[in-house]
């Protein structure tokens, strides 16, 4: 199946409950379904969240970088330590500066210089590298998931909600 981007907007409440769970996996990404279920500002960018974090930073997602909103977009601020699959939380107070970041970004002169190899020789998941014929395809769906995350993080930050993400 592969590792799917979810990001999710928390309530002040769930955001002050995942603080207090502690280690217990289950409950958490249990808890996690459930808010996500009710939850009305989701964004899935399925599996295309490592390249672009790449795009947007130059490096894959082994390189997080706490200092950078650009990162901070595709991987969240505060991950949760004690669980196997990645899940991290962005609190309210740090939207803009991702949002301030977002809109700045020139995703077009980015993806100009975009490179399947570049993206390869990174190990970038999913490893769809080798498919040439498929880079407008793979760089129309960057685009559109640039565009849809600068949306999805507009609406957190005028609902004054945290953002949670789940790469699972």
């Amino acid at each position: 199946m592969g590792l799917i981007a979810n990001y999710s907007c928390l309530s002040d409440a769930n955001l002050k409950e995942l603080k207090a769970m502690g280690s217990e996996e289950e409950e958490i990404l249990e808890s996690v379904e459930e808010w996500n279920d009710d939850d009305e500002l989701l964004l899935d960018i399925d599996k295309m969240w490592d390249v672009l974090h790449f795009v947007l930073t130059g490096v894959g997602t082994d390189h997080k970088d706490d200092n950078n909103p650009l990162s901070q977009a595709v991987l969240g601020i505060t991950a949760v330590e004690e669980i196997s699959d990645y899940l991290a939380y962005t609190e309210h107070d740090k939207l803009a500066d991702i949002v301030a970041a977002l809109d700045q970004f020139d995703i077009e002169s980015a993806l100009e210089s975009f490179d399947m190899t570049a993206c390869k020789e990174a190990e970038l998941y999913p490893n769809i590298w080798d498919y040439d014929e498929e880079e407008e395809e793979i760089k129309d769906e960057i685009l559109h998931d640039f565009e849809q995350m600068k949306v999805f993080y507009k609406k957190v930050l005028e609902a004054k909600g945290h953002v949670l993400v789940s790469i699972c």
